[in-house]
C-alpha cells in the first residue's frame, strides 16, 4: 500500500480561514485514502507563507523525523518560502511540491530546484513554472481540482443577485469591484461577498469605507465565510458569480458556479479562463474582463443586467458547461499518477 507524507498549513480546517487551497488539501487526502493510499497528515502551524522561526523549526524538524525514501507531498504555501529547510532532506526523501498560486520569486525557485516533483492546480500553472524556472517538463504535473455535481439554480428574472466568494483581500479584487459597482446605483442589484475577513483587516477597513462612501454599505454586504449548507445556499440564490481577482491560478469557485448553472464574470487572468472553459460547441459560460480594469467592470456588469438575452444566453452556456466538469476522482488519480511518477522504481 503507497504512503505519502503531506505537510499542510496548520489552519486546513478552520472554518474561519477558509480557501480554494486548503479545500483542494482537504479533498486530495480524502481522496488519496479513499483509493488506498496510507495518508499521514501534518499540518504546520505558523502563519504561513510568512513563518515565524518556530515555524521554520518545526517543519525542519518534522522532516528529519520522517525515515529515509519517505514520500512528501508539500503543500506550497509551506514549501516554497523555506528552500534552506528542505534543501538538506532533498536527497533523502522523495519531496513533492503542490503549487497553487506561484510565488515567482527566488526562495520558490530554490525550493522547487531541490524536488523531486512539482504538481500544478492548473495547466496555467504549470506552463507558468516552466516558463519561469529551468524544471523537466517530465517532473511537473497539473491536477486540477474536480467539482461536486450540484442542483441547477434557478436564477431570478432580472439577474440581479450577484455573489462573490473570495477571501476579502486585495489579491481577489474586492475593491475593484465596489468601484465598478459605485457607477451602477441606477440599476437594481444586490452583492453578497462572501469570504473570510481576518486574512487582511486593514483591507477590509478600507474596502468597507470604500463601500460607505459611495452609499454601497447596504447593498453589498460582507458576512464573512461560509461553508456547507450556507454555502450552497449562497450559489443556489446566486444569478451571477463575481470573481474581480488580481491574480487567480484557477478559482475552484467559478467551477462550483458552473456545477449550478450559475455564469460567471471573472478577471482574464492566469488560470481562471481554464476554469471557466468552454461549452462543447465552443462558447464561453460568461464574460471576461480585463483585471484591475473597473470600468471594463462595470460595463460587463451593466450589460448582464440590462441584457435579458445576455442573460439566457450565459445560463444556458453555463448549464452545457456544467455537463463537462470533472469531478475529484479526476482530480485525485492525476495526483496519484504523480506521486508514483515522482518516486524511482
Amino acid at each position: 500500500m503507497a504512503l505519502v507524507h503531506v505537510v499542510l498549513p496548520g489552519d486546513i480546517d478552520d472554518p474561519a480561514t477558509p480557501s480554494g487551497g486548503n479545500a483542494y488539501d482537504r479533498r486530495v487526502c480524502q481522496g488519496l485514502t479513499a483509493v488506498g493510499w496510507t495518508v499521514r497528515e501534518h499540518p504546520v502551524p505558523g502563519g504561513w507563507p510568512h513563518p515565524e522561526p518556530a515555524a521554520r523549526a518545526a517543519l525542519a524538524g518534522l522532516l528529519a523525523a520522517l525515515p529515509d525514501a519517505a514520500l512528501v507531498l508539500l503543500d506550497g504555501l509551506v514549501a516554497s518560502v523555506v528552500p534552506d529547510v528542505l534543501a538538506p532532506h532533498a536527497r533523502r526523501l522523495r519531496l513533492v511540491v503542490l503549487v497553487h498560486l506561484p510565488a515567482e520569486d527566488e526562495d520558490e525557485a530554490r525550493s522547487l530546484a531541490v524536488a523531486a516533483g512539482v504538481v500544478a492546480t492548473s495547466e496555467w500553472t504549470r506552463r507558468r513554472l516552466l516558463d519561469r524556472y529551468p524544471l523537466r517538463a517530465d517532473r511537473v504535473w497539473a491536477a486540477p481540482p474536480g467539482v461536486d455535481r450540484a442542483p441547477v439554480a434557478s436564477g431570478s428574472p432580472t439577474g440581479s443577485r450577484l455573489l462573490c466568494v473570495a477571501a476579502i483581500t486585495p489579491l481577489k479584487g474586492h475593491d475593484v469591484l465596489a468601484a465598478a459597482l459605485a457607477t451602477l446605483t441606477d440599476l437594481d442589484w444586490t452583492c453578497h461577498c462572501a469570504g473570510a475577513l481576518t486574512r487582511d483587516p486593514g483591507f477590509v477597513g478600507r474596502l468597507r469605507r470604500q463601500l460607505t462612501d459611495a452609499d454601497l454599505a447596504g447593498r453589498v454586504r460582507l458576512p464573512g465565510p461560509c461553508a456547507g449548507k450556507a454555502r450552497d445556499a449562497a450559489y443556489a440564490a446566486a444569478d451571477l458569480l463575481v470573481l474581480p481577482s488580481r491574480r487567480e491560478t484557477y478559482g475552484m469557485v467559478v467551477t462550483e458556479a458552473l456545477a449550478r448553472g450559475v455564469p460567471v464574470l471573472g478577471s482574464d487572468t492566469g488560470g481562471l479562463p481554464e476554469a471557466l472553459g468552454h461549452t462543447p460547441d465552443g462558447h464561453r459560460p460568461g464574460l471576461l474582463v480585463p483585471p484591475e480594469d473597473a470600468a471594463a467592470l462595470a460595463g460587463a456588469l451593466r450589460r448582464w443586467l440590462t441584457g435579458p438575452d445576455l442573460r439566457e444566453q450565459l445560463r444556458r452556456a453555463a448549464r452545457q458547461r456544467r455537463d463537462t466538469l470533472t469531478g475529484w476522482t479526476v482530480t485525485v488519480d492525476r495526483l496519484a499518477a504523480a506521486l508514483k511518477e515522482a518516486v524511482p522504481a
